[in-house]
């Protein structure tokens, strides 16, 4: 647990690489709150696709920013288990955005600006206080530039596809390791090459490359990262 003044974290980088699983922990280890950005867009995916806006091969993607203000995303702490999960117009739909239908949508709609502009004003609202653990694709560079700790996350595309697929088969999804690795192609490209808010790492970001990183080695890190910088904000704030 932080004492102290407490400081902005952010968590970029490429899909199925780990980030909000350790941005989870990372928040929990620090009493901090966690915001997983990602999951704001798949909520606005998961809408469109329920209210007609767009079709489920996502060859279609009718007026959404027409109904921006019909969508109200917000995060909740699970009472059993501490976790956060995100509601969409009042309801839990935690299960519902984690299907691979709604990872092949959520590329059509997160590179939409009204889209974009919308989650951004609510993520920069969210974080105001500090003592925020934020991960996403610009959240370092757009949302807060001026993070105090700014991590960039990667992994081999091998690794990422193996652990997007396990992670589907065990919530008894079914899919296949070739529909897993076309959908990252499909997201990493979407991530890197979208006009709005493109995948970057920030200048004075820590590349972290986890391929062969366990998931504590990795909490391990960053949390002796999080903990060097507070105590850097706090005695330069005693210094002042």
């Amino acid at each position: 647990m932080s004492t102290g003044k407490k400081i902005t974290i952010a968590v970029d980088g490429y899909s199925s690489c780990g980030k909000s699983t350790l941005a989870k922990a990372l928040a929990k280890k620090l009493d901090y709150e966690y915001i997983d950005t990602g999951a704001m867009f798949r909520a606005v995916a998961l809408y469109c696709l329920e209210n007609g806006l767009i079709k489920e091969d996502g060859e279609e993607v009718y007026k959404v920013k027409d109904f921006l203000e019909d969508i109200h995303i917000q995060f909740k702490t699970d009472q059993k288990s501490g976790d956060s999960v995100v509601l969409l117009n009042g309801l839990s739909v935690e299960e519902k955005i984690r299907t691979m239908t709604i990872s092949r949508l959520v590329v059509k709609v997160s590179g939409i600006k009204e889209v974009r502009a919308k989650l951004a004003a609510l993520q920069i609202e969210m974080g105001k206080k500090k003592g925020v653990v934020m991960d996403g694709r610009d959240i370092g560079t757009v949302i807060f530039p001026d993070a105090e700790l700014k991590i960039f996350m990667t992994a081999a595309t091998e690794e990422r596809v193996k652990r997007r697929y396990e992670e589907l088969r065990g919530k008894g999804q079914k899919v296949t390791r070739e529909e897993v690795a076309e959908n990252l192609a499909l997201r990493d490209h979407d991530d890197t090459t979208r006009k709005e808010s493109p995948l970057v790492m920030a200048d004075d970001a820590v590349i972290i490359d986890n391929t062969n990183l366990s998931k504590k080695d990795q909490l391990m890190m960053l949390l002796a990262l999080a903990q060097q910088r507070i105590q850097e904000i706090n005695r330069d704030h005693v210094e002042d």
